[in-house]
């Protein structure tokens, strides 16, 4: 599935805009997951390490396209912060 860009020039795969997701996804970019785990993220609104204390572990793993490793990352970095889920 190529690239395409929608009318405002935003680049976009079908009905998914990606420059929403590189504008929100920097901290999870920077730790290295996964797109469809910083989507998934975005999408939930969290978009730093400290905002999932706002979800549970069950929540985080429910997320379309949050896979184990992306979990395993994401509770690694929480200890490191000594940040709790929910």
């Amino acid at each position: 599935m190529g690239k395409k860009r929608d009318s405002s020039g935003a680049v976009t795969r079908g009905d998914v805009d990606l420059s929403k997701y590189e504008a929100l996804d920097g901290e999870w970019r920077k730790v290295g997951l996964a797109t469809p785990a910083r989507r998934a993220l975005v999408d939930a609104k969290l978009y730093k390490v400290s905002d999932l204390r706002k979800i549970s572990l069950i929540e985080l793993t429910e997320l379309h396209g949050m896979g184990k490793s992306a979990i395993a990352r994401l509770v690694n970095l929480m200890d490191a912060k000594k940040i709790r889920f929910r």
